[in-house]
C-alpha cells in the first residue's frame, strides 16, 4: 500500500509541479512578448515621424535637430541621438559613443532590440533617414520603462502566490482523497485476507456507487458463491460417508453374525450372503456414480461421437424391462429415426437409463412410462413422462442436487441413492442440452431433454 500511496502522490507532485512552471512561466513570457511587439510597433512608428521630419532639414546642424526634436517632443525617452552618414554623433541627449543600433541604420535599415530584466523594459531603435541636401543621417531613440515592468511583475506576483495557494491546498484534497481511497483497498485486501483464512461468510461493507464499490459487490457475490460451494462440498462430503458408511455397516454387520454365530445353519448364511451381496453391489454403484460426478464435475469429456438416441434408448430399455415386468408398469417407447446428436454413447445411455428406471421405480401397480425421442430441423427432444406419484412442487428445485431424495425412505428401500439425476443433469449439460422437469396431469412427472441437433458435416450422415 506504501508503494501505491508513493507512486499516487509522485505522479500528484509531478502534475503540480509542471502546473505551476506553465503558470509562472507562461503568463510573464507572454506579457513580456506583448510588451516587446508593442514597444517594437510604437517606437518604430514614432521614430520613423521624427525622421521624417528631419529629412526637411538642410543639413545635419545641431540646432536645427533641436528644433525638430522639441516640435515632436520625444522628452519621454532616456536618450535621443542622431549621427551623420560617418557615424559622427551630431546630436546626444544622453552621451556616450554611438549605440550599435544607431551604426547598424546607417547601413539604411530600420533596427530595433528589447530586452527585459525583471526591473525594467529596455528597448532601442534606430531608422535611417536623408537631409534636402542629400546628406544621409541615423536617428536613434532609446527607452528604460520601469512601469509596464513593475506591473507585470505585480501580476506575476500574485499568479505565483494564488498558484502556490492552490497548488498546497491540492496537495491537502489529493493526501485525504489518496488516504480514503486506500483505506477502502484496504478493507478489500483484508476482507480477502478473511476469506482466505476460511471464513466464507464474511462480507465487506460496501460504500458509494464508484468503481470501487462495483469490485466490492463483486467480492460479495464471488464470496457468497465460495460460500455456497463450500456448504455444497461439506454436505456433499457428509452424504457421501454416510451412503458409503450405511452400506458397510450392514455388510460388517451380516458378515460378524456369520463368524460370530457357531450355529447357523446353511439357509441362513445364504440369506446373509444374499444380503452381503445386494449391499455391496449398492456400494458399487454408489462409488461408480461418485466418480461420474467427480468426472463431471473436472471436465473431463470422453471422445464425442455420433449417438443414435433411438438405439441408445433400446439398449437401455433391455435391462428396465424385468424390472417394469416385475413392478407392474407398461413402457411404451415411441422413438422416431433420425434422432442423432454428436455425444459420448455411456453418458447418453446414462441418461435415458436413469429417467426411465426412476419412472420405473416411483410408478404405481399397472402404471405407464412413455419414452419418447422427437426431432425437427434445430433440436432433438427426449421425453420421459410417468403416471406415477409425482414430484411435489416444492422439491422440484431440488430435485437435481446430489443426494437429494423426494422420498427418503421409499428411496433407500428402492435403492436408490439421490445422485442419479444429478448424473443426468450434468451429462446433458456437458453435452451442450437442457434438462427441465414438470407434472403430468393427472399425475405423474415428465422429464424433457433437448439438444441442438447437429449438421451433417459434424455427424457425417
Amino acid at each position: 500500500m506504501r508503494s501505491i500511496r508513493l507512486q499516487f502522490f509522485s505522479i500528484i507532485i509531478v502534475i503540480l509541479l509542471i502546473l505551476l512552471l506553465l503558470f509562472n512561466t507562461y503568463p510573464l513570457i507572454s506579457s513580456r512578448d506583448l510588451v516587446f511587439q508593442e514597444k517594437e510597433s510604437g517606437m518604430l512608428s514614432q521614430a520613423s515621424v521624427v525622421a521624417a521630419s528631419l529629412s526637411g532639414l538642410d543639413s545635419l546642424g545641431r540646432g536645427g535637430i533641436e528644433e525638430v526634436l522639441r516640435l515632436m517632443d520625444v522628452s519621454g525617452y532616456g536618450r535621443v541621438a542622431v549621427a551623420d552618414e560617418h557615424g559622427t554623433l551630431v546630436y546626444d541627449s544622453g552621451g556616450g559613443g554611438a549605440p550599435e543600433e544607431l551604426l547598424r541604420a546607417l547601413e539604411g535599415k530600420n533596427v530595433f532590440r528589447s530586452d527585459f530584466d525583471e526591473t525594467a523594459f529596455f528597448s532601442a531603435c534606430a531608422v535611417p533617414f536623408t537631409t534636402q541636401n542629400g546628406q544621409r543621417g541615423a536617428l536613434y531613440l532609446y527607452e528604460r520603462d520601469q512601469e509596464r515592468a513593475g506591473l507585470i511583475m505585480t501580476v506575476q506576483g500574485r499568479i505565483r502566490a494564488s498558484s502556490l495557494a492552490i497548488a498546497g491546498l491540492a496537495i491537502v484534497l489529493v493526501l485525504v482523497f489518496a488516504e480514503l481511497l486506500l483505506s477502502r483497498i484496504r478493507e478489500l485486501v483484508q476482507s480477502m485476507r478473511i476469506v482466505a483464512g476460511g471464513d466464507y461468510e464474511h462480507r465487506l461493507k460496501v460504500k458509494g456507487k464508484d468503481e470501487i464499490a462495483e469490485l466490492g459487490d463483486e467480492f460479495n457475490l464471488l464470496t457468497e458463491r465460495l460460500d455456497e460451494t463450500e456448504k455444497q462440498r461439506r454436505r456433499f462430503v457428509s452424504d457421501a460417508s454416510h451412503e458409503l458408511k450405511t452400506p458397510l455397516a450392514s455388510i460388517r454387520l451380516l458378515a460378524d453374525s456369520v463368524v460370530q454365530n457357531d450355529n447357523v445353519d446353511m439357509a441362513t448364511v445364504r440369506e446373509f450372503a444374499a444380503d452381503i451381496s445386494s449391499e455391496a453391489r449398492r456400494l458399487q454403484r454408489t462409488t461408480e456414480e461418485l466418480l461420474d460426478l467427480s468426472r463431471l464435475d473436472d471436465g473431463v469429456q470422453r471422445l464425442s461421437e455420433p449417438v443414435d438416441l433411438k438405439q441408445v434408448a433400446l439398449d437401455a430399455l433391455v435391462p428396465l424391462r424385468p424390472v417394469a415386468a416385475e413392478r407392474q408398469v407398461h413402457l411404451h417407447p415411441e422413438l422416431s429415426e433420425g434422432c442423432v446428436i454428436m455425444a459420448n454413447t455411456d453418458d447418453m445411455f446414462h441418461v435415458i437409463f436413469n429417467l426411465t428406471e426412476n419412472a420405473v421405480k416411483y410408478n404405481v401397480p399397472d402404471g405407464d412410462v412413455w419414452i419418447r425421442l422427437e426431432a425437427d430441423e434445430e433440436k432433438i427432444m427426449l421425453t420421459v413422462a410417468d403416471s406415477g406419484i409425482g414430484i411435489p412442487e416444492e422439491d422440484r428445485l431440488n430435485i437435481f442436487s446430489r443426494f437429494y431424495r423426494v422420498d427418503k425412505a421409499r428411496s433407500r428401500a428402492s435403492g436408490g441413492t439421490g445422485l442419479g439425476l444429478s448424473i443426468v443433469h450434468d451429462a446433458v449439460l456437458a453435452h451442450g442440452g437442457s434438462i427441465a422437469v414438470g407434472a403430468n396431469k393427472p399425475q405423474g412427472s415428465v422429464f424433457v431433454v433437448t439438444f441442438p441437433r447437429p449438421d451433417e458435416e459434424e455427424t457425417g450422415i
